[in-house]
C-alpha cells in the first residue's frame, strides 16, 4: 500500500519528534536524547552518529556551536512511522539562514534514525 505524503500540524506530530524538537530549541540535551532509540542513527552535514552516546555529543555539540533561532515552517506524515519537519533556521553560522528537512523514522514511538538535510 503506498502512501501520499501529507501535511500535518505541529500539533499532530509524534509525541517523541515534538519532545526532540522542543528540546533542542531549548538546548536541552537530556531531554533531546531520550527521543531517540538507544541503537539511532543521526545522519547531519554527511556525518552519521550512532547510538544514544553519539547522538548526545552530537546534540551537545549543536547547542554550543552557534547561536541560531530556529522555526518549525511545514510538517508532513510521509507513512505511520515516517515523518519530515521542515525548520527555518537564522544565526550566526556560515551563510546565516537556511531550511532544512529533518527526516524522521520511529520505532516504537522512539525516533530511531534522523537525517537532516537542506
Amino acid at each position: 500500500m503506498s502512501h501520499q505524503p501529507r501535511t500535518v500540524t505541529p500539533g499532530d506530530l509524534p509525541q517523541a519528534i515534538t519532545r526532540y524538537l522542543k528540546a533542542h530549541q531549548d538546548h536541552d540535551t537530556a531531554t533531546a536524547v531520550t527521543a531517540f532509540t538507544g541503537d539511532a542513527t543521526v545522519i547531519d552535514e554527511g556525518r552519521t552518529y550512532q547510538g544514544a552516546p553519539a547522538i548526545e555529543q552530537w546534540l551537545n555539540r549543536s547547542a554550543t556551536e552557534f547561536t541560531y533561532t530556529i522555526e518549525l515552517t511545514e510538517a508532513q506524515q510521509i507513512d505511520p512511522t515516517h515523518y519530515v519537519a521542515t525548520h527555518h533556521l537564522e544565526g550566526d553560522f556560515p551563510g546565516g539562514s537556511v531550511d532544512l528537512r529533518y527526516r524522521f523514522a520511529l520505532r516504537d514511538n522512539l525516533v530511531e534514525r534522523l537525517v537532516i538535510e537542506p
